[in-house]
C-alpha cells in the first residue's frame, strides 16, 4: 500500500467509519413529466384567461329594432344626410350650411332625442367632409348615426 503524502492512513480509515447506511435502497432523482405538463396547461389557460380580460372591445352599439310581425306600420322619421363630393352638405335633399346644420339637428334632437341620422357620402367626397358631419351630429347629443351605403352591383 503506497502512503499518500499529508494523509495520514487513520483519517482514511475514521471517513469510512462515518458513512451511515439507510434502510431504505437509495433511488434516484426524477422528474416526473405528467404534473409538469398538467402544470404548464394551467398556466396557459389562466394567462389566456387573463388576457382576454384586458382586452377593450371596440364595437359599435347598435340598437336594432325588434318586431313581431313581418309588415311594420310605423315608419321612423329618418334624418338623411348627404355629402357631395365638393363637401356641401345635403338635409333631405335641401342644401345647408354647417351653421344651419347645426340648429336643424338641435332642433329635431329637442323633438325626439333617439332621431335616427343616416350619413351618405358621395363616392368621390373626401373622408374629412364626412366625418365633419359626424362629429356635428355626435356634437348635437344625436346617438343613433349609421353610415348609409349603396352595394356594388
Amino acid at each position: 500500500m503506497r502512503r499518500q503524502i499529508g494523509v495520514k492512513p487513520e483519517a482514511h480509515d475514521a471517513f469510512d467509519a462515518m458513512k451511515i447506511s439507510s434502510p431504505l435502497p437509495h433511488k434516484k432523482a426524477r422528474i416526473e413529466i405528467i404534473p409538469l405538463i398538467d402544470i404548464m396547461f394551467f398556466l396557459l389557460a389562466a394567462f389566456m384567461m387573463a388576457s382576454l380580460t384586458m382586452i377593450r372591445m371596440q364595437s359599435i352599439k347598435m340598437n336594432l329594432p325588434t318586431a313581431t310581425q313581418a309588415t311594420r306600420d310605423f315608419q321612423p322619421d329618418i334624418l338623411n344626410i348627404a355629402v357631395d363630393r365638393a363637401g356641401d352638405i345635403f338635409v333631405q335633399k335641401q342644401p345647408m350650411t354647417i351653421v344651419e346644420l347645426r340648429g336643424y339637428l338641435s332642433n329635431r334632437y329637442r323633438v325626439n332625442t333617439n332621431v335616427p341620422v343616416y350619413i351618405s357620402g358621395d363616392k368621390d367626397a373626401t373622408h374629412g367632409s364626412v366625418i365633419r358631419v359626424l362629429d356635428i351630429v355626435r356634437g348635437e347629443g344625436i346617438q343613433k348615426v349609421s353610415f348609409a351605403i349603396t352595394p356594388q352591383p
